[in-house]
């Protein structure tokens, strides 16, 4: 392979479900720490061994990433652990980031310096708001205090920090939002991932929606939310480099990038997805969902996988389209050839393609190098690509 890998290691356990998360994400009385970590460690040994029989005849590691669930809620020896692991079996690239997602209880605040020392260099801070009202009404574990004080904990060990905000919220207006925003910025160092909040089946949140029960911001009014966050993270010298990512420049999670660039990624760990070519073909991997049956097939074979999911020419193209587009930047055509076999306008439908440049929605350049989403079109992305893409 001549391009590096990305590692993504699911913990699936949190202290409390959170009522808008439809992640996969489980509660238990008491979190078997050791036996996950050891699986873990079992799955990715096994993992390498299937790209190659020694660290040279394997890609290198560019990232890591630590999601969940929430995995600051492992043990750091065992992250230490996974990351030595990693570096043996494949290498690391120069500069390689290390993300671990955490919240700022005070338990978890409490273990950053340990995760330091374990190889973490990024943290990712689950914040969610500094309103109070709000953090209750998204079942957060922590108050705002706790918030800031972990903040300025990871500032001190981290040189790189990024941290979570829900917006659109129920009766949230533009200004408290921009008020909100703005406290946060004078708190973040180079990076912040801005989300609307959305209904997603299975959640809590889903059946109090249906009942009435709240309201969130929607057409003209969550369109002018978005856009006031572009403004104000732009005017701290922040930019939406994707729809919900704002960074400095140089800043942005090389983690992600592989993602929304379309990347080979291995995912380790209940429920983790992954991209992984061997051999010229390029298959869809997936674990078992569950954490406990997942735990007992590694502790049996050495994988929780799945059976991998073969991805032809136009697959590949559709999934590059759908993570591509929604980079300020857009898709590389050259590269978009190069990774699926076909010419990005061949996996387009062409009378919606120039519709959407006619409207402003879309711009392929005129050297044909760069397809890339306007602010006008990622506004409306989700509906474009699903008219859009063959």
């Amino acid at each position: 392979m001549s391009e590096p890998l990305a590692l993504y290691v699911h913990w699936p356990f949190c202290l409390s479900k959170c009522p808008y998360c439809d992640f996969n994400s489980h509660v238990r009385d008491e979190i078997p720490r050791a036996r996950f970590g050891a699986a873990l460690r079992r799955e990715l040994a096994h993992e390498a061994a299937l790209m190659g029989d020694t660290p040279a005849e394997r890609p290198t590691i560019s990232s890591i990433f630590f999601g969940g669930g929430t995995p600051s809620l492992m043990a750091p020896e065992t992250v230490a652990g996974l990351i030595a692991d990693a570096r043996a079996a494949f290498g690391f690239t120069d500069n390689v980031e290390i993300t671990l997602e955490a919240n700022p209880t005070s338990v978890e605040t409490d273990l950053l310096r340990a995760f330091r020392a374990a190889g973490v260099n990024r943290i990712s801070m689950g914040i969610q708001s500094l309103d109070p009202a709000a953090l209750r009404f998204l079942g957060r574990e922590h108050d705002a205090a706790q918030a800031i004080t972990a903040l300025e904990t990871a500032r001190t060990l981290f040189e790189r920090i990024s941290f979570d905000l829900i917006y659109a919220r129920p009766g949230q207006t533009e200004a408290a939002w921009q008020a909100e925003l703005e406290a946060a910025l004078a708190l973040v160092s180079d990076h912040l991932s801005l989300y609307q909040l959305t209904i997603e089946p299975g959640t809590k949140f889903e059946g109090l929606y249906r009942q009435g029960r709240f309201c969130l911001p929607e057409g003209d009014d969550a369109a002018r939310l978005y856009e006031l966050t572009a403004e104000v993270a732009a005017r701290h010298g922040l930019l939406g480099y994707e729809i919900s990512n704002y960074a400095r420049p140089g800043a942005e999670s090389r983690h992600n990038l592989t993602y929304w660039r379309y990347g080979d990624y291995l995912g380790i760990g209940p429920g983790a997805h992954g991209r992984l070519t061997r051999n010229g073909v390029t298959c869809a991997t997936r674990r078992h969902r569950a954490p406990e049956p997942w735990a007992e097939r590694v502790e049996r074979t050495g994988t929780g996988a799945h059976p991998d999911v073969r991805l032809d020419n136009r697959d590949r193209a559709r999934e590059m389209l759908l993570m591509g587009l929604r980079l300020r930047a857009g898709i590389d055509t050259t590269r978009f050839a190069r990774r699926t076999g076909m010419a990005v306008v061949e996996a387009l439908d062409a009378d919606i393609l120039n519709m959407a440049t006619d409207e402003g929605y879309l711009v392929l350049d005129p050297a044909g190098q760069r397809l890339r989403a306007t602010d006008a079109g990622r506004l409306r992305l989700e509906s474009l690509l699903a008219a859009l893409v063959l």
